[in-house]
């Protein structure tokens, strides 16, 4: 067997197996503590990127519903809605990434201001400096801004 560090440079998938069977078997003295907490955060941290990322999907799309009523769409609907649905899943499965929303709603918006004048052609100057949508309305499936 490789040493527990070329393993993890070189075979990502066997290094999680063999150390998660290395825990099961409770040998925690041979088990990659080093990289196995890296991972778990790193794992904290993607969950985290989702949310934003989802979040600034939705916000992207809810603008373009609020600012462009006229090219309103199916696509924008279904678009809002899974991302919706989404978030509702990150949050159920990690409660504690409601812990700081409104700064992760500010990131995202600030994301979604910037593709939704590259999508619309609309000066995101005409948009407030904050997100004009609260976390409540993110969340609220019948919530559309007219």
């Amino acid at each position: 067997m490789q040493t527990k560090k070329s393993l993890y440079d070189s075979d990502f998938y066997q290094w999680a197996l063999y150390n998660a069977e290395l825990l099961k078997q409770g040998k925690f003295t041979e088990i990659d503590i080093d990289n196995i907490a890296e991972e778990l955060e790193d794992m904290g941290k993607n969950n985290k990127r989702e949310l934003e990322s989802r979040l600034m999907v939705l916000i992207m799309h809810l603008l373009k519903w609020q600012y462009q009523p006229i090219r309103r769409s199916e696509s924008w609907r279904a678009t809002i809605n899974t991302q919706r649905v989404e978030i509702e899943r990150l949050l159920k499965n990690s409660p504690s990434l409601k812990h700081n929303i409104e700064t992760v709603i500010d990131e995202a918006f600030k994301d979604a201001a910037i593709s939704f004048e590259d999508e619309t052609g609309i000066d995101k100057k005409h948009l407030l400096q904050t997100c004009p949508y609260t976390f409540e309305q993110l969340r609220d499936r019948s919530f559309r801004p007219d």
